[in-house]
């Protein structure tokens, strides 16, 4: 999901490869810290991994096609959470990329509608091409005749992953609001963020009424994207060692009492829609560790193969997010065609074939990411609109992703989404020519 990569597509391999050695080599990389993006490249990665693990396509004893979750009705799926849930640490990246890129904006003349435009162009564009695709997936799907409950299974499973443009939307777009606060008041900040989402919680739980939960993609999000604005200042680098190491232990234990006594899971991704207090303990930890493991990630990121790797897959971030769960589904569907192709998911030959499935999927989104990845990478655009267009095209484009959040993707959402995201793309794109906003120059390693 990249942030500042003004990437064009290549066009084979090879080409591929050459750009990357060559960018790699070319960029002066003095004043970036590039284990951050290797951790937002290992949490898309890694989600990857865990929805491959969660997603068994097989057929049920009376011949039909079922869909199950192999990895959630393990017994130590639960505890795994508590490391595997990484989205926290995504926005903690997140956030130490858009105080950066802010920064840089604002050195170079650039207004708070620069920032939102650009930054909404580059989450809306990805997702349209998505919401296309179900439109053509689901009413295709109906005029053939396929079971509806089985469309409806599958691509609800498939579009889950869309709540995150919710989410980042709207911190991106607070942006400029939340750096002020940070700049004047960053503890307060922090204790009216975390205030905010404990008494979000209390609400919730206490009534019982789970849409209040979600007031806090405001506060939970906010206040994680906050300490993304903490590590680029250096907080983080300026703490020892065995602080760091004690304040992710106490984080990690704070989780105990409000899981084992409190409401909430100990299944942090049933912690995660809405979001809950738990994640904010869980951001704590892992932007303590992220700091402790920077010595040895900051050696490999000296390699040019390392740099290589994060260059290729992070211009291609959004593209594995959005679209790596349609095609697990799909290789496992052809893989049900294929005699042998296909074992029983939970069975041990299922579990063995992961890696080789991993692989496929990976090749397939490498694949798809040229024909799709055009819609990732920012183009030049105009005069940037007034502030009140941006702000609408803003809205319209964090309504397609909250509606499958709330009520999961079908083709009314499909329809819906894909005409708003069409609409706040040429709000924000198709503005009358005049000077270009200043908009930030971008590597191949987003900043």
């Amino acid at each position: 999901m990249s942030d500042d990569a003004a990437i064009r597509m290549p066009v084979t391999p090879t080409q591929e490869s050459s750009r990357a050695a060559s960018a790699t080599s070319s960029i002066d990389l003095s004043k970036r810290d590039l284990t951050l993006d290797l951790a937002r490249v290992f949490c898309v990665l890694l989600v990857v991994v865990i929805h491959l693990l969660m997603v068994g396509v097989g057929f049920a004893p009376d011949g039909a096609v079922e869909v199950s979750r192999p990895l959630e009705a393990q017994w130590w799926f639960a505890p795994v959470t508590w490391a595997g849930q990484i989205m926290p640490l995504f926005f903690v990246v997140g956030g130490f990329a858009a105080i950066t890129a802010w920064r840089s904006l604002t050195r170079r003349g650039g207004t708070a509608g620069d920032y939102v435009r650009n930054r909404v162009l580059r989450l809306a564009q990805p997702a349209l091409p998505l919401f296309l695709f179900y439109v053509v997936v689901i009413g295709g799907a109906r005029i053939i005749g396929i079971d509806p409950q089985l469309v409806d299974l599958a691509v609800v499973g498939a579009a889950s992953p869309l709540w995150f443009l919710a989410a980042y939307t709207l911190c991106q777009a607070l942006v400029p609001l939340m750096v002020s606060w940070h700049l004047r008041a960053p503890r307060a900040t922090l204790l009216v963020l975390l205030g905010g989402a404990v008494a979000v919680d209390a609400l919730r739980f206490g009534t019982g009424i789970d849409e209040i939960g979600l007031a806090n993609l405001f506060f939970v999000w906010l206040l994680v994207q906050q300490l993304g604005f903490w590590y680029a200042d250096g907080w983080f680098v300026a703490q020892r060692w065995w602080t760091l190491a004690i304040i992710a232990v106490v984080a990690y234990a704070a989780l105990v009492p409000m899981t084992v006594w409190g409401p909430y899971s100990d299944d942090m991704l049933t912690n995660l829609n809405p979001p809950t207090v738990p994640l904010i303990a869980l951001a704590v930890a892992q932007a303590c560790i992220l700091r402790l493991l920077r010595p040895a990630l900051a050696k490999l990121m000296n390699t040019h193969a390392a740099r290589a790797f994060v260059f290729v897959i992070g211009t291609r971030l959004m593209t594995i997010y959005l679209w790596h769960l349609p095609v697990i589904l799909v290789l496992s569907g052809v893989a049900l065609l294929i005699p042998g192709a296909s074992p029983a998911p939970a069975s041990l030959a299922w579990w063995w074939t992961r890696p080789i499935m991993f692989v496929l999927v990976m090749a397939a989104v490498f694949g798809l990411s040229f024909l799709v990845g055009r819609f990732e990478a920012p183009r030049e655009v105009g005069v940037t609109p007034p502030t009140g267009v941006v702000a609408l095209a803003t809205v319209l484009a964090f309504v397609p992703p909250f509606l499958v959040m709330e009520f999961f993707m079908d083709l009314p959402i499909a329809i819906i989404g894909s005409v708003l995201l069409s609409a706040a793309i040429l709000l924000l794109g198709r503005w009358p020519a005049g000077r270009p906003s200043p908009s930030s120059r971008s590597t191949a390693f987003s900043s």
